[in-house]
């Protein structure tokens, strides 16, 4: 393709991306570095028959020339960036003199907000990662080996977590867990304890969240994986079979080669997805004992007084985050279609 037609070509994604894309994340890093400019007040002094008296007020237009001078609001640089509601660099140096062992040091950050949602978030997204890629390609392989006339109605029903809403999902499962539900009234019945509470605990929380986060993945990796195993060659199988390989060296040595790349994608699309997990938390209406990144953007998006500045700061390092997450697995990728070729 000659240069000047694959320009063309390439223009309008190129546009899209930058209007879509780099121009909202560049509006968020300006957004994080400024402030909404202090109120100034203005004292008048108000006199009739019966004596004076001072009045405070706004003084709109030392406000408006302020404005006008500086639209994005007042400059601060990186100060949200480590304030105590984010990366709290001090607070995170006194704890660190403060206590004696790694765990003490641990325990104490858990305290501050933004390391709480980081440890949830880093949790959910190492621990449903792994258990989604094992059992949707656990699935699909058993999908792959059963009946042909039984395989449509079973697709069908391994795809039914990813047709229902996120919310909505984590909304019925938390009426399911509560007291009064079929799994809450399930688990009391067993442990013989009409007072338990799978949401009183932090730890049940966080499985819970866990378990639906697994659940609510596994069709999108069952569904890849599934449509991969359709083209592992026939022929590799025959001749494995022949030489005396069994099922399990078939997978691993001919089919699990195969699906590297599909696998790659999987990871990278996952990672991103549950690093922003956010519907869980509302649906189980978790915040008391899980709070994400997600949430706490939201959290300072929501109310009467929005925190702008410090939900577009939490966005960026959210993006860091979700970067340094996919950078190992890039270069990997990089290295075994490029540097290898």
């Amino acid at each position: 393709m000659k240069h000047k037609t694959f320009f063309w070509f390439i223009l309008p994604t190129f546009l899209a991306m930058f209007v879509f894309i780099f121009l909202p994340i560049i509006s968020t890093v300006l957004q994080s570095i400024h402030t909404p400019h202090d109120k100034i007040l203005m004292t008048t002094e108000n006199c009739d028959p019966f004596g004076c008296k001072q009045v405070t007020s706004l003084d709109h237009d030392a406000i408006n020339n302020l404005k006008r001078n500086e639209p994005l609001g007042k400059f601060v640089g990186l100060e949200i960036y480590f304030d105590r509601g984010h990366l709290a660099i001090k607070n995170v140096n006194k704890l660190w003199q403060n206590n004696d062992s790694v765990s003490q040091f641990l325990s104490s950050l858990y305290d501050l907000p933004f390391y709480k949602a980081l440890f949830f978030t880093l949790t959910f997204t190492f621990t449903v990662t792994p258990i989604m890629l094992i059992l949707g390609f656990l699935i699909a392989l058993a999908v792959n080996n059963i009946n042909q006339k039984l395989r449509g109605m079973v697709i069908f029903f391994s795809l039914l977590p990813m047709i229902v809403t996120p919310l909505i999902g984590s909304i019925i499962l938390f009426w399911m867990i509560d007291s009064r539900g079929i799994i809450g009234t399930f688990i009391q019945w067993i442990f013989n304890d009409p007072f338990l509470s799978l949401k009183a605990s932090t730890l049940l929380t966080w499985i819970m969240l866990i378990v639906y986060g697994v659940w609510h993945a596994i069709p999108f990796s069952f569904i890849v994986f599934y449509a991969g195993l359709q083209t592992v060659p026939k022929d590799q199988i025959e001749s494995a079979r022949i030489d005396g390989a069994s099922k399990f060296q078939e997978i691993i040595y001919i089919t699990l080669p195969h699906l590297i790349p599909l696998i790659t994608f999987v990871t990278l699309i996952q990672l991103m997805d549950n690093f922003r997990v956010f519907e869980p938390i509302v649906g189980f209406n978790a915040e008391a004992h899980a709070t994400s990144l997600s949430w706490i953007i939201f959290n300072d998006l929501g109310g009467e007084t929005r925190q702008l500045s410090s939900a577009a700061s939490s966005s960026i390092l959210t993006i860091l985050g979700v970067s340094i997450l996919l950078l190992p697995i890039l270069i990997r990728t990089w290295k075994d279609f490029y540097i290898k070729k």
